[in-house]
């Protein structure tokens, strides 16, 4: 099956799942200190919710961190006083999207991504969204413990420039677009979204704009353009647990 979108055609037969699922296993990312997720059957007295133990149904609570646990995507709300849901942020689910793969430079020990590095790799283009694959990349991205490891992170003046260039949706194989320990600065953060002040949103603030973190893209994915289909959970939170699929586009 078929679509167009934005003057380009994309076989929706062929999805690109960039996300990495949720499991209540040592398998499952962890990020921001947390243990892993909980996924257990109801309990009422003798009754378990799980056929295995004589119920009719399997019937699970589960426990988890949307950003903590795996790939999630946000919006403002995360660093704001006042309460914004990504469920009413975005609105829209297709967008133009360009992969691009970076290796972080050293700066001070960290690996940070730079405004000069996003802007080669971009070459020109100006997509809706932004696909960052860091390398080197491995599939121990999908169960790595990010805690007290100080990952990589987004340079603020790359954050700015891809706001900049008119980038709506950033998406990163990373826990965070920023430092682990910043004293709490979130320069990325605040710069893609263009929040000066957190407790009084200035107006010009981007609040139909998204970061999805803790993606994995696997390297036979190529370098490109890709029509983005962000896919999120109608939780009425500041950030979803989402399953962004790429597909590869054609133009006519």
């Amino acid at each position: 099956m078929k679509a167009t979108i934005n003057n380009f055609q994309i076989d929706l037969s062929k999805p690109i799942d960039i996300s990495i699922s949720l499991s209540n296993t040592d398998a499952n990312p962890i990020a921001w200190y947390l243990e892993k997720p909980e996924i257990e059957p109801v309990k009422f007295g003798d009754w378990v919710g799980k056929v295995s133990e004589g119920s009719s149904t399997n019937f699970n609570n589960i426990l988890f961190n949307p950003h903590g646990h795996g790939t999630h995507t946000e919006c403002l709300g995360h660093i704001t006083k006042e309460f914004y849901s990504i469920n009413q942020c975005l609105k829209q689910f297709f967008f133009t999207a360009e992969l691009i793969s970076i290796t972080p430079e050293k700066i001070n020990n960290d690996g940070v991504i730079s405004k000069v590095q996003i802007q080669e790799a971009l070459n020109g283009k100006t997509p809706e969204a932004i696909v960052i694959r860091t390398l080197p990349n491995s599939e121990i991205k999908k169960h790595t413990n990010y805690s007290k490891t100080n990952p990589p992170y987004l340079e603020a003046g790359a954050a700015t420039f891809i706001r900049e260039i008119g980038i709506q949706h950033l998406l990163i194989d990373l826990p965070s677009v920023d430092r682990e320990e910043d004293e709490g600065k979130l320069l990325a953060h605040k710069a893609f979204w263009n929040v000066k002040d957190v407790i009084n949103l200035n107006d010009d603030a981007r609040m139909h704009c998204t970061i999805t973190e803790m993606i994995y893209v696997d390297d036979s994915i190529l370098d490109g353009n890709y029509i983005l289909n962000l896919q999120i959970t109608s939780f009425e939170n500041d950030a979803s647990p989402s399953k962004p699929i790429l597909f590869k586009v054609s133009e006519f």
